[in-house]
């Protein structure tokens, strides 16, 4: 049995399968319905099985289509990013680094360092999206990003991510500016047992709201938590706003301003942040910027 397909059939297919109508999926190739058909069939052929039932109302999968189409899913987006990528090389561009990151750790010290990269690498674009880290470990495993910043290290198995640590920083108290207890030098996590804490989301960032139960666990507390926000940034607002304490990187600091009291802890937990990507062979261009980075 002959299993390869063209690209215009492997085209029609798709549009046929995510339209679930002849019509539909004609007009949006601007193709007449017979040639559609005709590619559908010779595809049919080649597979040797049936991948549409039609119906009354336009057309369904068969267990054969359904399967094929989870198979074949995003080769035409990936062959639409290798078309892109030839054409930009072509042009002078010869990489171009997509990158995740969270606000809490897009310092001064880290917009440096893209900056010192661009320079020393003037051909590669640094494209970057802020998003939470559960987010962009989904879209590195995916290929929409070529690596990220995710924060503190997931707990458990990444399959298919490899972690570089780059930053260590501590963990603080953010309080009210008019918190009693704001005018300390310094704190200890057990002060703080009978606050109301607002934090940043477990859904969104898993492995920073773990490390941060952990430690109020290991002062002999579970923190009482009434507000949560996927953006630590937008908890250092809340803090600022009155609606409880946090724990947060030292380096949020800059977010809230006169409104909150950063405040070291005694034995403060340490942070390690790190740069997660795709495990196996690096492409030169991320490789560059992971080595200036550490």
């Amino acid at each position: 049995m002959d299993c390869d397909c063209t690209l215009r059939e492997l085209e029609c297919f798709t549009a046929v399968a995510e339209e679930l109508s002849f019509t539909r999926a004609a007009r949006r190739l601007h193709l007449a319905q017979p040639p559609l058909s005709r590619h559908i069939k010779a595809l049919e052929d080649r597979l040797g099985v049936r991948l549409f039932e039609r119906t009354s109302k336009g057309a369904s999968l068969t267990a054969a289509g359904g399967r094929f189409k989870e198979e074949t899913r995003g080769i035409l987006t990936q062959l639409a990013r290798a078309a892109d990528t030839a054409k930009r090389a072509a042009h002078g561009e010869l990489a171009r680094l997509r990158l995740g990151f969270v606000s809490a750790v897009l310092t001064s010290e880290l917009v440096d360092s893209f900056r010192r990269f661009r320079a020393e690498h003037a051909a590669v674009q640094i494209l970057l999206h802020d998003l939470p880290p559960a987010d962009q470990l989904r879209e590195i495993v995916a290929g929409s990003l070529d690596g990220g910043f995710v924060g503190v290290l997931p707990p458990g198995e990444s399959p298919g991510i490899q972690f570089t640590p780059w930053r260590r920083e501590p963990l603080t108290a953010f309080l009210p500016a008019d918190h009693p207890l704001a005018r300390h030098p310094r704190l200890a996590l057990a002060d703080l047992a009978q606050e109301r804490f607002v934090a940043v989301a477990g859904e969104a960032a898993p492995a920073f709201a773990a490390l941060v139960s952990r430690a109020c666990r290991a002062a002999g507390f579970r923190p009482r938590v009434i507000l949560e926000s996927s953006r630590a940034q937008a908890v250092a607002v809340m803090v600022a706003a009155g609606s409880g304490v946090a724990l947060l990187p030292q380096s949020l600091a800059r977010i809230p301003g006169e409104g909150v009291a950063v405040i070291p802890l005694k034995e403060a937990p340490v942070i390690t942040h790190v740069f997660a990507h795709a495990a196996g062979e690096t492409p030169d261009g991320l490789w560059r910027f992971i080595r200036m980075l550490c």
